[in-house]
């Protein structure tokens, strides 16, 4: 029943992501955009993309070896691109965080909250890093530009980090949020839940990494926030990059949302309502919108080559005589 009711919710909110699509966009002008796209700021925005991999890797590995959990730079690597291929088929980005805990705990046996939690927390530091370039979009967006409501969602969103943050590191509400566990045990959730919120609430003992990762985190997202601004570049957008860190930070919000597969025609939409009250033409925000999610699939190649290999690799391996069992798993 709830499987029935998302998935209907799914279908009503891509229908009208996509009747307000239509309604606002030039198929043909659009077509014609595309088209004419610059390859050079194409690549650059998936340069872009791409180099900001690393160093996530790397905050990653920080965070796991903290919790006495040590693994490769390069296995930790081919697990955030594999999981920007599971994101393309899976709800949002989300999905692909999904997997990774998946193979990492595999690799780790008896470490799954542990390793739940540090990929739960870098989604936590990636929203702070995203909500605190969505304040400084806030000081920027006042007076300058006309965007409505978007300028208060992020005032909003600020303010629910704080919230958030005071809840997973607070001492103080440990005690408040023990009340919800019966509720959680009668829902069955409990002990995962508890899980993963001990596994986040430990690195309160580390603050030097928290700040470093922090810090670490703000940098790739404004990053990332450029390689936006290439993509509108790319489709003759010919506005600055002051506005794409006014509109960024709530395109990473809406992208962890699982309105759709992918945000597919939520994220299209976003950029033509957010663009087009900037001035922008709709079949260029959409071109936009659309270009920038090329990127993502550019980013997600090598992750699929990846696992398309691996595939092969263990069909190939199952078959052969005296072969390992297939659920055997293999560190690299």
């Amino acid at each position: 029943m709830r499987r029935s009711v998302r998935l209907a919710a799914t279908v009503v909110i891509t229908g009208l992501a996509v009747a307000y699509l239509l309604w606002k966009i030039d198929l043909s002008r659009t077509g014609h955009i595309l088209a004419h796209a610059s390859v050079w700021w194409f690549l650059l925005s998936v340069a872009i993309m791409s180099g900001t991999v690393l160093p996530m890797a790397w905050r990653w590995q920080r965070l796991l070896a903290a919790r006495g959990i040590h693994d490769r730079l390069a296995w930790l690597t081919r697990a955030y691109f594999t999981a920007y291929a599971a994101g393309q088929v899976l709800p949002t980005s989300l999905g692909g965080d999904a997997l990774r805990m998946f193979e990492t705990a595999r690799r780790h046996p008896g470490h799954g909250g542990t390793v739940a939690g540090t990929v739960l927390l870098e989604r936590a530091l990636g929203g702070a890093a995203t909500v605190t370039l969505a304040a400084i979009g806030f000081v920027l967006a006042v007076g300058r530009y006309d965007v409505g409501a978007y300028i208060w969602i992020e005032a909003v969103f600020v303010v629910g980090t704080i919230v958030l943050a005071v809840l997973l590191f607070s001492r103080r509400m440990r005690r408040p949020l023990a009340w919800s566990v019966p509720l959680l045990r009668r829902l069955r959730v409990e002990r995962p839940l508890r899980a993963v919120y001990e596994g986040i609430h430990a690195y309160r003992k580390h603050v030097a990494l928290m700040i470093g990762v922090f810090a670490l985190t703000l940098a790739v997202q404004a990053l990332r926030v450029v390689a936006i601004w290439a993509a509108g570049k790319g489709v003759g957008v010919t506005l600055s990059p002051r506005p794409y860190y006014v509109m960024g930070p709530l395109l990473f919000l809406v992208m962890l949302v699982p309105f759709t597969i992918n945000g597919l025609a939520v994220r299209e939409s976003f950029f033509v309502s957010f663009l087009g009250g900037l001035g922008v033409d709709p079949s260029r925000g959409f071109a936009t919108g659309f270009l920038f999610f090329v990127v993502t699939i550019a980013l997600a190649l090598p992750g699929a080559v990846v696992l398309g290999v691996e595939s092969l690799r263990r069909a190939r391996d199952s078959g052969a005589p005296g072969a390992p069992h297939p659920t055997t798993q293999t560190r690299f």
